[in-house]
């Protein structure tokens, strides 16, 4: 049976099929338009902030063009060593570029430019684009801030300012270059729904236990990011947490039920 998506009462169902994500609890789905910011659809809680896990890296991205870490698409190019975060398989241990590391979402890309940077300079850029709390010390007495601080740990932001993000992004008014925003926005992976095309990028991140043990069972799944079509263009963020262990990757699930959900979303809006 092919995969297939249930929508009810605020739980995302996969029906029988490939590794499913079984009972999680939609968060959040909110979309606005990104030309007035009006507000075109805002359910559950929107306003709490949880760790952006992956979509960090669509502001790491600005700022590092910004600061010259990243120069395109395709350049720098680094190269896997040793030790690095492996557990995304055989894309995480070849030689990754800017393209490549927003594709397949790779941690020790993040990490390179984050230590590149310092903490202070992180600080200083979220604090600047209204990116959630801005706190890069990571978990407590670990000083992990530059490892980890968005995965699961003290880096947290609220849809709402997920999306309030985006539109400086799409319209070009945070505060770097246009080049660093521009360069950013092209390497955003794309698809067509519906005769929209659908820019985003997945999170997935797991809370953890008094032991530090992590929590497989509950773990958060983001997807955000931007559509556009005959000349409208709406921003979106969908936030889940799970309530069962997965076989897939909640944000991966998660993009694939927003992406479900978007054709009856989008025929509200009626661009």
């Amino acid at each position: 049976m092919s995969r297939r998506l249930a929508l009810s009462a605020g739980l995302l169902v996969f029906l029988p099929g490939t590794g499913a994500l079984a009972d999680a609890k939609i968060v959040c789905t909110l979309v606005a338009d990104a030309a007035t910011g009006a507000v075109l659809l805002e359910q559950g809680d929107c306003q709490s902030r949880v760790t952006p896990a992956s979509t960090f890296k669509i502001p790491l991205a600005v700022m590092g063009y910004d600061a010259g870490v990243l120069k395109d698409a395709n350049n720098p190019v680094m190269a896997f060593r040793k030790g690095d975060p492996d557990w995304g398989g055989a894309n995480w241990t070849r030689n990754t570029d800017p393209a490549s590391w927003m594709r397949y979402s790779v941690v020790w890309y993040s990490q390179r430019i984050t230590h590149t940077m310092g903490a202070a300079e992180l600080t200083r850029y979220a604090r600047s684009f209204g990116y959630g709390n801005a706190d890069f010390t990571g978990d407590t007495g670990e000083n992990n801030g530059l490892d980890r601080a968005w995965i699961g740990s003290s880096l947290k932001v609220s849809p709402r300012e997920q999306v309030a993000f985006l539109r400086r992004l799409m319209f070009g008014t945070l505060p770097v270059t246009k080049t660093a925003m521009a360069n950013t926005r092209a390497i955003i992976e794309s698809q067509a729904v519906d005769g929209w095309t659908v820019h985003g990028k997945t999170g997935t991140a797991y809370p953890r236990n008094k032991d530090r043990s992590f929590d497989y069972a509950r773990g958060f799944g983001w997807y955000i990011g931007w559509a556009e079509r005959q000349g409208t263009t709406l921003v979106f963020a969908r936030l889940t947490q799970a309530r069962e262990r997965t076989s897939g990757s909640p944000g991966m699930l998660t993009r694939d039920g927003l992406l479900n959900d978007w054709p009856a979303l989008a025929a509200r809006f009626k661009p």
